[in-house]
This record gives structure tokens, sequence and C-alpha cells, in this order.
């Protein structure tokens, strides 16, 4: 078996941080049981997309309620990847916790804020970690970060093999995201996996269609638009063949 990675594709429950956590174990354990060593979901997956509240639903850097995601990745040798509006000293941000087998937590923050977002968070290049997972480099997005081409640029100025978006877009951004994504494989030689929602969060639609790009710039697979699930990538050589879960 060679290394498998994968995006949950998931529907948050607006304000309810515990139910959501609940469908995090869940993936993360569905994950595992098919022997992924990655998994990865959407922008501010724990709480939902949140703005002028986001600060009432906030975590620390070292949050209790996250324990549990702790213990699942060091249990099931899984690095895990999910998101929350993270509160660091005086500033609130659009962040992804990195959790790591036996290792501590990471913490990456959007770089590039969509508009608007300005008013709720700060933006930072200053957490931008670069995991390892055997040969692959990995680097890290939030959603606006895909806007600006600089960023998957910078990605792969930094050696990066493996770009990791995690998203919130509508069905109508869907095509242009589809389309940064695809020419930035290509142009920096990159794999790249997105993870998005389904459903509603923030009162707007998401549009689904978590996938994954090889470094040709080819989509080799994606999730659809309406339905939760799981997208497995595994590493075959130089290819990538997929397996895909619904719930």
């Amino acid at each position: 078996m060679g290394l498998i990675i994968c995006a949950a594709q998931t529907r948050p429950v607006r304000g309810d941080i515990d139910k959501n956590l609940i469908d995090h174990y869940h993936w993360i354990e569905l994950a595992a049981t098919n022997g992924a060593q990655l998994i990865v979901f959407p922008e501010m997956s724990i709480t939902g997309y949140e703005r002028e509240d986001a600060h009432k639903f906030s975590f620390s850097t070292d949050d209790k309620r996250l324990e549990t995601i702790k213990k699942l990745s060091t249990e099931n040798k899984l690095i895990i990847i999910a998101g929350a509006p993270i509160q660091i000293n005086n500033s609130l941000f659009i962040g992804s916790f990195i959790f790591q087998p036996s290792s501590p937590t990471l913490i990456y923050t959007k770089q590039f804020l969509h508009d608007g977002e300005e008013q709720c968070f700060s933006a930072s290049h200053h957490f931008n970690p670069t995991i390892k997972l055997e040969s692959e480099n990995i680097q890290l997005a939030i959603c606006a970060d895909i806007d600006h081409s600089i960023h998957p640029e910078n990605a792969a100025k930094n050696l990066s093999t493996l770009y990791i978006p995690s998203i919130f877009f509508s069905p109508q951004g869907i095509p242009k995201a589809y389309q940064s994504l695809a020419l930035y494989s290509k142009n920096y030689q990159m794999n790249i996996l997105m993870s998005n929602y389904v459903g509603e969060s923030y009162g707007m639609s998401a549009g689904g269609q978590s996938g994954f790009w090889n470094n040709d710039g080819h989509c080799i697979s994606s999730l659809n638009d309406v339905n939760a699930g799981l997208l497995l990538i595994e590493k075959n050589g130089e290819s990538w063949r997929s397996k895909i879960i619904y719930e």
C-alpha cells in the first residue's frame, strides 16, 4: 500500500461545535480504517464559516476541546488538518490546526483575506509550516489564499510537492477554483488536494466538489456537490488512484 491522503467533504452545523467535532471524529476514524496517513477538512471546519460571531466560537492554541482529535491523530498515526477561528495573543485568525502523531500541534493562518473578513480577522504570514510526510513536502492554504497566485508560487519556492487548500467556495465559485488549481498544479508541478463544504454555512450554499489534481494539472478525482464524503487518494510510484466514500 502506498501513501494515502484524503479530503473530508463535510456539512457543518452552525453554532454547534460539539456536533461538528463528533462529525470530525467520524471522518477521522473512517480515514484511518481506509489506511490514510493524512486527512484535511474545509475552512473553519470545526465551527463552520463565521465572521461577526467568530470570536464567540474561537479556539486557543492549546484548547482542551481539541484533545480528542490529538489523541486520534496519535492512535491512528494520522496527520489531521482541521480549521477554526484561532485566537493568538490579541488577534483573531482564520486558521488550521495541524495535528501530528505524538508531536506538538502546529498552526497555519490564512494569509489573504476575502473582502470583508478584515473587519473580523487578521491576516498573517508568520504561521506557515511545512509538513513532512514520507517523501512529500506539504504546504497549506485557506480559501482566498488560492485567489492569489503568489501563494502557491511561494509554496513551490519552499519546495512543496503537495499543496492542500481548505476552502469554503459557493457553487458559483467552484469553476474558478478548479481553473486556478489546475493551473497551479501544472505551472508549479505540485499535487493539490482541496477540501470544501457541502450544504450551507454562514447562510450561504457550499459548492462541494472537493478534488485532487496531479502535478500535470489533471483532476484525478473529485466528489459531487451534494453529499458529505471522503476522497481518498493513494500514491503508486508517480501515479495516483482514488477511492470515494459517500454517506
